[in-house]
């Protein structure tokens, strides 16, 4: 009896101690909510600013966008994009088009070669997969600039130094490649192997299999990648500064650069580049947003 007595207040107290504590726990809670959304507030503010005042500073005049840059157009005005397009040296109109072409010849070559050699990886053994995703690893870790001298020190080995071959080719062989080849990896575990026996038991080769069951798999990430990299590559200043030189060519970036004045600048006009060279980036992920989006939760949750 008395041992059985002398227990029942430990019993007790051990009882009561774990209910004290989710009343601390909540307590706690509103101010930790509060906090998060203040961040995530002050995290979205710093983001949207630059695109807001993009936006409301291309349709303003000079004086306007000098007196308070910040305040909305009244009235707006367009005159900012036709002199922009009105420029006699044509930045907008070159620099468009060579970034177009830049970012479109970049992704169709990384694409494949990316999703072949993820292909390729995902058929060997885990120790060749983690010594060759090391490697491709390295290339994204170490910054652009530590390696562009050497990348400049073989293509002017290659004749290819200040041409668009060259700056194409340096965006295949940089940290593009990289990222394509870890999103396919990721992508293709999901990939239930007994498709690609089944292929094989048929007499299908490895060339036919990536082609016709493999690359229609991978859609969804071949549009996470084909927006990240178009985006990346389009944004790119320094290797179209350093690789073509400013006196063999431009992307939209070099050009934006090239139009501010070393004294002063017409920042009405400015704007307006800013605004037309937002206007392809923009476009491509509204249409592509879908398979972006898909891409994105496929590799989060296989």
């Amino acid at each position: 009896m008395s041992t059985s007595t002398s227990h029942r207040p430990m019993t007790h107290g051990r009882a009561t101690t774990p209910s004290a504590l989710p009343v601390q726990r909540g307590s706690r809670r509103p101010w930790a909510g509060r906090g998060h959304l203040v961040a995530a507030a002050l995290l979205t503010l710093a983001f949207v600013s630059p695109v807001y005042l993009t936006i409301v500073n291309a349709f303003k005049t000079q004086d306007q966008i000098v007196r308070d840059p910040a305040a909305p157009p009244a009235p707006p005005t367009t005159h900012n994009l036709s002199d922009a397009l009105a420029r006699p040296d044509r930045i907008v109109q070159i620099g468009l088009t060579n970034s177009a072409v830049t970012v479109v010849v970049s992704v169709l070559l990384i694409i494949p070669l990316g999703a072949a050699l993820s292909f390729w990886l995902s058929r060997r053994s885990a120790r060749l997969r983690r010594i060759v995703l090391a490697g491709f690893a390295a290339g994204l870790m170490i910054p652009p600039a530590v390696v562009l001298l050497p990348t400049i020190r073989v293509l002017t080995f290659l004749h290819l130094d200040h041409t668009y071959p060259g700056l194409v080719l340096a965006n295949v062989g940089g940290g593009y490649l990289s990222f394509a080849v870890f999103v396919y990896s990721g992508f293709l575990r999901s990939i239930p192997g007994e498709i690609i026996e089944a292929a094989t038991v048929d007499g299908a080769g490895s060339l036919r299999i990536w082609r016709t069951i493999v690359m229609p798999l991978l859609r969804p990430a071949t549009a996470t990648v084909t927006i990240f990299l178009s985006l990346w590559i389009w944004n790119d200043f320094m290797n179209p500064q350093f690789i073509l030189g400013p006196l063999h060519g431009q992307t939209i970036t070099t050009g934006l650069y090239l139009s501010v004045g070393q004294y002063s600048t017409n920042y009405a006009q400015l704007f307006g580049v800013m605004f037309l060279a937002a206007v392809i980036p923009v476009a491509g992920y509204l249409a592509l947003q879908k398979q972006f989006i898909a891409g994105l939760t496929s590799g989060a949750t296989k």
